[in-house]
Formats: structure tokens, sequence, C-alpha cells
């Protein structure tokens, strides 16, 4: 499938546009973790990061994760909570975004399952939008009570909420748009003819009619009726790829000073610490020395006010292939993963025509290049060519598919088992 044709149903302009909130115009994973738990006990802040993951891997409906969440919450007076949602920031470019769209004569709608209502009124006004809904919060005497309600914490309930702005509107879905990031907003897609992803979840990415992975701004010719250019690549992304690919220099270094794999995997897990201390600490506005300079300046939107998990989730997937496998397969699997994932993303942000039909987010052209990379790297290590080209197809098809894993995982785990198998 074509980029074009990925986003041919925009070709009609939107009349109506639904925006998620978390994710989309807000940095996800700073709200309630980062900000109103820091009035709240360690237990407490525990709880709520249990219930937020249990939601993310799919195992607790969200209805259920967020009344745990707001729960911990309780007794918290309610103009502490607003002061401290004032303190998050807009992801770079919203503001932009939302000045065309009012000059384009567009309606907007903001639509959230995890702010309040009149947290989401708020954002809205200060975007100029025409309809906000949030969750209803249960408050005694300026206090929470960790209750909540409303619509959109119910299973179908953002659907809910849609059906009602499109039937006093009189818009058909034709003429409504959706940018989403998450599966929560699936019920609403059947709704919108063009279903666009901000840095999606596996579901949406699948699911949706075009996928945007960095600036924000790049929803605007998707909007507009166009497909997207080809973009160049930033000094963000650049940076952040050639830490990437600097992951080679592990099996490398461990192949020619001879060391042994626990050693490195624990050295490797020694640094993650100190990197996962250093992100909790910018989360508070302390900045660690180098650390933080580097996961600023490689961070790209909405990570950059987040917690940038990815680092973290690389040096697991180098770990794990040391640790379950032996040299020279954990060394061609790494190498695999290292240099065939990074230039995918490079090739496939400057490169790329091509979407593939299971996921609008990854581009042929970047994986074809990727594959090329890591058939080397394995190369190296392997010194068969069959099993490098095996193991390196089968590390970039993983690559380019929509998993609930985190593929900084998978795919040096499938082309390690794939060059484990192999004679």
């Amino acid at each position: 499938m074509t980029r074009d044709k990925a986003v041919r149903v925009s070709r009609k302009k939107p009349r109506l546009i639904v925006f998620d909130v978390e994710g989309v115009l807000i940095p996800k994973r700073r709200y309630l973790l980062f900000e109103a738990s820091r009035r709240l006990s360690i237990m407490s802040f525990v709880r709520m990061l249990w219930a937020g993951f249990l939601y993310e891997a799919g195992l607790t409906p969200l209805e259920t994760a967020l009344r745990k969440i707001y729960k911990q919450l309780r007794g918290l007076a309610l103009n502490d909570l607003f002061q401290l949602y004032k303190k998050i920031p807009f992801i770079p470019s919203v503001k932009e975004v939302f000045i065309q769209l009012k000059e384009a004569d567009c309606k907007t709608a903001l639509i959230s399952s995890g702010l309040p209502q009149s947290f989401v009124e708020d954002l809205a006004s200060q975007l100029g939008c025409d309809y906000a809904f949030g969750l209803d919060l249960e408050v005694a005497e300026g206090r929470l009570t960790g209750r909540i309600g409303g619509d959109v914490i119910e299973p179908n309930g953002k659907a809910h909420v849609l059906q009602k702005i499109q039937e006093k509107e009189g818009l058909p879905p034709e003429d409504c748009a959706l940018v989403a990031d998450d599966r929560n907003n699936l019920p609403m897609f059947s709704l919108c003819s063009l279903r666009i992803g901000y840095n999606p979840d596996f579901l949406l990415a699948y699911k949706s009619d075009a996928v945007i992975r960095g600036d924000f701004k790049e929803v605007i010719p998707l909007l507009g009726g166009k497909a997207a250019t080809s973009h160049s690549v930033s000094d963000r992304e650049l940076l952040r790829e050639a830490i990437h690919m600097a992951g080679f220099l592990v099996p490398v270094t461990a192949s020619f000073l001879d060391l042994n794999s626990l050693f490195v995997a624990v050295l490797i897990l020694v640094v993650t610490l100190l990197y996962t201390m250093s992100e909790l600490a910018r989360m508070i506005g302390v900045n660690v020395p180098f650390i933080s300079t580097v996961t600023w300046r490689a961070a790209v939107q909405p990570e950059i006010y987040e917690f940038v998990t990815s680092p973290i989730f690389f040096a697991l997937g180098i770990t794990l292939a040391l640790l379950i496998f032996l040299p020279p397969t954990s060394y061609a699997s790494i190498a695999v993963f290292t240099l065939g994932d990074s230039f995918a993303t490079l090739s496939g942000r400057k490169l790329g025509k091509h979407v593939f039909p299971y996921n609008k987010g990854k581009k042929i052209e970047g994986t074809m290049f990727g594959f090329l990379l890591a058939s080397l790297g394995a190369f190296v290590f392997t010194l068969s060519p069959l099993k490098a080209l095996a193991g390196a197809a089968v590390g970039m098809f993983v690559e380019s598919l929509p998993a609930p894993i985190n593929d900084n995982l998978t795919i040096p785990l499938a082309s390690g088992l794939t060059l484990l198998l192999l004679p």
C-alpha cells in the first residue's frame, strides 16, 4: 500500500476534527505519575504506576485503571491538582496546528478519558476548541473523594460523546477526522472517515489510515487532504539513531577483548539504572550532568517532556541477547538489532514512500535498507551469508510488525533464535 493510498480517504477536508488529549496534545507519562504523585506517598505512587502498567499491557480495562489511579488522589485539594496540571506543557507545535485549523474554519473537539472535565475545558480555551469532554471528578469540600465517573471512562463512552457532537453539528462520519494514540479511542474509528495515529500503540498503528511519529505539525497536510511530503531527518533523530547504532560497539568490544557476556550484561544494567535515576531526577527538574543533556537532545516529540523509556528497552534488548544466547549468536543478534533497526528508521524517514498495509507507521524502503545493514552486521560475527541473511530477514520482519511488546526486545530475540536454529 502506498502512502498516497493510505491517506486517500483524507481527500475531502474534514469539518470536525477530534483529538485525544494525553499523548497527543500533552505528554502522556507526565501528568498523574510525575506531577500529582508528588503530593502522595511512595506506596500511592507505586499503586498508580502499577495500575497504569496493567492498562498499557492490556491486562485491565481503562475504567478500572483510572478508578484505581484516582483513588490514590483521595484527599488532595482540587486547586492543588489544578495547579500541578497547569505545569504540564503542550507537545511542541500543538498551538500552531490549532491556529491553522481555526483559520481553515474547522470545528475541533477534545475528548479525554484521563483528565477532569474542567481541566479539558481549560485546554480547549487555550487552543480555541469548540468542544471539550473529560471525566467527572467527585469533590467534597474542595478535596477529591477518589471517585470518578462520566461517559468518557466507559468502554464505548468516547464514541457516545462523539455521536452527540455529530448530531448537534449535523455532521456524518465522512466530515470527521480523529487524531489519537491508543486503543481507548478505537470505538470512535467507525464515526470518522480519517483516522490518524500519533505515536500510536500497536493496535492503532494497524487500524489507522495514516501514522505520524515525531513532529505534530505533520497532521496538517493529512487533514488538508494531502499525503505527507518527504521529510528531512532532524538533529534529534540523527543523534538518537547514532546512539542506537553505537550499540554495535558492544559485541565488537566484547569480542575483541574476549569479555564474559555476564560481565557485559551486568555493566549495561548498571548504566541503565543510572539512566533511570537520571530520568526520575529530570522529571522533578533536577538535571544530571551529561546524561540529562544527551537525553534532552536525543528525545523526540512527545518524549521531550516525558520519562523517556526507549533507552531502557534498548539496553534490555542487548542484555537479554547476551544472557540468552552464546557468542557469536548473541553478538550477531545485537548487530541485527542495533544496525538494522536504526538504519530502517533513518532511511524510512528520509526515503520512505510506501507503508506496510499492516503497519502504517513503518516504511517498506526503510525496512529494506535496514535489512542490508543488519545482514552485514550479522555476517561480521557468523561468517555465514545464509545465517546472516536469515537472521536479518527475521529481525527486520519483526521490526515492521505492530506488536504489543517493544521491538527493542523482540528484534534481538527473534533474530537470535533464528541464528541459533540454523545449522
